[in-house]
């Protein structure tokens, strides 16, 4: 076995060297599954044992009537990290009454595989939740709330997070009208294996870390994280900065890079990288469709030839709900027309960077005033609107070839999509009062030097 694991530590070695560091980035979540893409390779000669580590739901049949697959050869992967404490002591913070979502992105893999993009969807995006099977056997009412309790409602119990998957996708589809081809799943049971696997994992944060929800509290400077820590790491909050979940995906994105440093530092440790793979496949749920280890195993081959400048990855446009519901103080929508242009350019298989112009630098200001507007059904909209304001960078990374999954054909049990019922205040009258701030990272930026 040893020799079998130095010789996939050895290929790893190859591979991580001569693809450059940022194509492995996908921020969050995302960032972990792409992570496992790339050291899942190096398992090959394991196929086996890996694979059978590996959950694998179907879910097509939960899904109802799905948006129309416009480019079947293009791809589009779900990538979710789940707010499940199974498994997990107090030491993490208090457990949740149920699971929700806790970082979710789409990946857009174009069917020319030449270049990619990876967008954000902040947690507490206010959305329209279609009716969805719950773990009770029920069939849940349409609602309006934020976009990870899609999450919950599908998996009620904690016991059928294939429901709460299923849900998040039928959310994302009604509401951008993007068909999803694949999903990965990755829970926090997992991620405190994989750093305990490396023997931690290290970390610079310029100020003091005092968390209490998440247990985390640190000084200024380095720090080599406990699988404890990294956990409190990635998941405090309220506590950091204004306390937003966009500033969470920052430190979530300093936190990747360093976690693919480590890997690098321990592949001539072949009973290191040994366990980290296992803790990797352990923590991840995948759609059948996908094909299993040997799915991913040519979703992070599929990366290796597309070109640092043409992925970029950029969180949603958004703007606080409390602009429109005062009393809300937590929440987000979606900044119109940009979001539904971006969701076109998902559909229609063309660069969202195209329709902001250019990329440039990491954080830029939109020009122009676009309607602020409660959460709609995107699907039906036109995606010819009025300029946008804004541009993103080119970064990011994302991925894949394997199999396509089934084009979206209907199911004949089908819930009809979510209606378009404003939320609660309605769409305010006029335009917004200050530009749309759009927010990407270049794929040549250092995250730690911000």
């Amino acid at each position: 076995m040893r020799s079998v694991l130095s010789r996939g530590a050895g290929w790893l070695w190859h591979w991580l060297r001569h693809w450059p560091r940022k194509k492995i980035l996908i921020w969050g979540s995302a960032s972990l599954a792409l992570v496992l893409v790339a050291v899942v390779s190096t398992g090959y000669v394991m196929l086996g044992h890996f694979n059978a580590n590996l959950r694998q739901d179907d879910i097509r049949g939960l899904l109802g009537a799905q948006p129309v697959n416009l480019h079947p050869q293009a791809e589009n992967i779900m990538v979710i990290g789940s707010d499940s404490r199974q498994g997990l002591s107090k030491a993490y913070g208090s457990g949740l009454v149920t699971d929700q979502s806790d970082t979710l992105m789409i990946i857009h893999i174009p069917a020319d595989r030449k270049w990619a993009e990876v967008m954000s969807i902040p947690r507490d995006s206010w959305v329209n939740i279609p009716a969805c099977e719950m773990g009770d056997g029920q069939l849940s009412q349409p609602t309006q709330f934020k976009i990870n309790e899609a999450f919950a409602i599908g998996n009620l119990d904690g016991n059928h997070t294939e429901l709460g998957i299923a849900c998040t996708v039928k959310t994302l589809e009604q509401d951008t009208g993007i068909f999803i081809n694949h999903f990965i799943s990755v829970n926090f049971t997992g991620f405190k294996g994989m750093v305990a696997a490396l023997g931690g994992v290290y970390e610079c944060n310029p100020t003091p870390i005092n968390d209490p929800n998440s247990n985390l509290h640190l000084t200024a400077g380095r720090h080599l994280l406990t699988p404890t820590q990294a956990l409190g790491y990635v998941r405090a909050r309220y506590s950091l900065g204004d306390g937003s979940d966009l500033e969470r995906i920052g430190r979530q994105q300093a936190f990747m890079s360093s976690l693919i440093s480590r890997v690098k530092s321990e592949l001539l440790n072949p009973l290191a990288i040994y366990r980290f793979l296992d803790a990797a496949t352990r923590s991840l749920t995948i759609d059948s469709q996908l094909g299993g280890i040997t799915g991913l195993y040519n979703l992070g081959e599929s990366l290796r030839g597309i070109p640092s400048s043409k992925i970029a990855f950029f969180t949603i446009p958004n703007f606080p709900r409390g602009e429109v519901v005062p009393s809300d103080t937590a929440n987000v929508l979606w900044t119109q027309p940009e979001a539904s242009k971006i969701f076109a350019s998902f559909r229609d298989d063309v660069p969202a960077s195209g329709v902001f112009g250019s990329h440039s630098p990491a954080k830029t200001t939109g020009k122009t005033s676009p309607t602020r507007s409660a959460p709609t059904s995107i699907a039906a909209e036109a995606a010819g609107d009025a300029p946008l304001g804004g541009t993103p960078s080119a970064t990011g990374t994302p991925s894949a070839t394997g199999t396509p999954s089934a084009t979206g054909t209907p199911s004949a049990t089908g819930t009809p999509p979510a209606t378009a019922t404003p939320a609660e205040g309605g769409t305010p009258p006029g335009t917004q009062t200050t530009p749309a701030t759009i927010q990407a990272r270049t794929a040549n930026q250092s995250i730690c030097a911000g």
